[in-house]
């Protein structure tokens, strides 16, 4: 099985910064695009930014400019660097990652951390 476990939320206060992590671990043969999303109650889950093996980037445009998603594949872990916080980015983060399991090379599976809690204080 895999597993992907979120670190690094909590309270700071407007233009502040926080950075998220995200560890892979278990059966994984390897890891394409990891990346963070976001979900406000009652709102749909949206993407935050993406990123892939390479290192090719994709950024929500509301957090352009403000957040940096990074990964290190050595260590199945992905970041994201927040700085220039605001209330409105207050909701769960949510990490994601695209993963082949060893034994069954030929599905991508899409898995999905349990979330984190960002909340920003005005």
């Amino acid at each position: 099985q895999v597993q992907l476990v979120e670190s690094g939320g909590g309270l700071v206060q407007s233009g502040g910064s926080l950075r998220l992590s995200c560890a892979a671990s278990g059966n994984i043969f390897s890891i394409d695009t990891m990346g963070w999303y976001r979900q406000a109650p009652g709102k749909q889950r949206e993407l935050v930014a993406t990123i892939t093996r390479d290192g090719s980037t994709n950024y929500a445009d509301s957090v352009k400019g403000r957040f940096t998603i990074s990964r290190d594949n050595a260590k199945n872990t992905v970041f994201l660097q927040m700085n220039s916080l605001q209330p409105e980015d207050t909701v769960v983060y949510y990490c994601n990652a695209k993963i082949r399991q060893r034994g069954s090379l030929a599905y991508l599976g899409n898995y999905w951390g349990q979330g984190t809690q960002v909340t920003v204080s005005s």
